[in-house]
């Protein structure tokens, strides 16, 4: 049987609940025997893992590896995959460092098989977090399939701050968070930008983001986001607009008001 994450209804309230017992859910997943299977599997045999060639001829390894970065969609995408690895992050035209998405960047990063890469399949602690993080990737596209927004604010909790406290210019991090589907949506949400927005010059999209964060936060720098509380806060608006986006997909304006009404008593 599949795991199904208990959700007892969306927006803030569901997102209470769902803080409450995170702990104790996600045990309850990564105990399953299915996860457990694969998760010895993968700290059992990473550590034969050469060349990326190798990893990317096992099927298993390779799924959790990829789901740990959240891009298990390329589980079937070997030669560009392979291409990732192979090429490393050292030198300026690799692939990893051409792309958007700086998730393929740190996946390159996490395995050390590149050019003038130090090897890290044989470092147990770097494996076992891979192996770890793969988990909560899972049971976050689990809680996905029960409340898409949900997953989303699951994974900003851990995604934007690593971007706040990374090294580098306020710019090169924005630009790593419009690299991030899932953190790039949360921001458009919770700074109530059109879905039309990501059609601008990357530049303007840059100066819009800085704008609109100045209007809510009081401050355009995503390094204030090493501050869980500010990441809490950020989620909070992030949920609450879409529970009304939502809400006024599907009913009046008059009853949207009633709902949200009702559910502040």
């Amino acid at each position: 049987m599949n795991f199904q994450p208990v959700i007892p209804s969306g927006g803030l309230v569901g997102w209470r609940f769902l803080q409450r017992t995170y702990d104790a859910q996600l045990q309850s997943y990564s105990a399953s025997n299915v996860n457990q299977r694969e998760t010895d599997y993968f700290l059992e045999n990473i550590g034969k893992v050469q060349s990326a060639e190798d990893l990317v001829s096992d099927r298993r390894l390779l799924q959790v590896a990829l789901g740990a970065f959240g891009l298990e969609a390329d589980l079937d995408n070997r030669f560009f995959i392979q291409k990732i690895l192979s090429d490393g992050t050292q030198a300026e035209d690799a692939l990893a460092n051409r792309l958007a998405d700086g998730r393929y960047r740190d996946f390159a990063n996490a395995f050390g098989l590149g050019p003038g890469d130090v090897r890290k399949t044989g470092l147990t602690n770097e494996m076992e977090k891979i192996a770890s993080d793969n988990l909560v990737a899972r049971f976050e596209i689990s809680v996905g399939e029960a409340d898409e927004s949900m997953r989303i604010a699951l994974f900003t909790q851990h995604a934007l701050q690593e971007i706040a406290a990374q090294d580098g210019s306020e710019n090169r991090k924005w630009f790593d968070l419009m690299g991030l589907p899932p953190l790039r949506s949360m921001m458009e949400t919770a700074l109530g930008l059109p879905s039309a927005f990501a059609q601008l010059d990357i530049d303007k999209q840059l100066e819009v983001f800085r704008d609109r964060l100045q209007r809510v936060t009081g401050s355009s720098d995503l390094s204030q986001f090493t501050d869980s509380e500010a990441i809490g806060k950020l989620t909070d608006t992030y949920l609450a607009r879409s529970q009304i986006a939502q809400l006024q997909r599907i009913t009046s304006p008059a009853q949207t008001a009633l709902i949200l009404l009702g559910g502040g008593n």
